[in-house]
């Protein structure tokens, strides 16, 4: 997240992860750990479902 220019798609960060984007029932499982991540303070969760990093 860091690296990246802007923010940053769940499927952006699962190909940086080396996960299998292509599958859904990949994606979905770090959906939920990037949401509660955000929930937590730790990111920022944009309406568009797209992640940053806080401030």
């Amino acid at each position: 997240m860091r690296q990246a220019a802007g923010p940053v798609a769940t499927r952006q960060i699962g190909e940086a992860l080396g996960l299998e984007v292509g599958v859904r029932g990949k994606l979905e499982p770090l959906r939920g750990k990037l949401t509660k991540l955000a929930d937590r303070g730790w990111l920022h969760k944009r309406p568009d479902g797209k992640f940053t990093v806080r401030p």
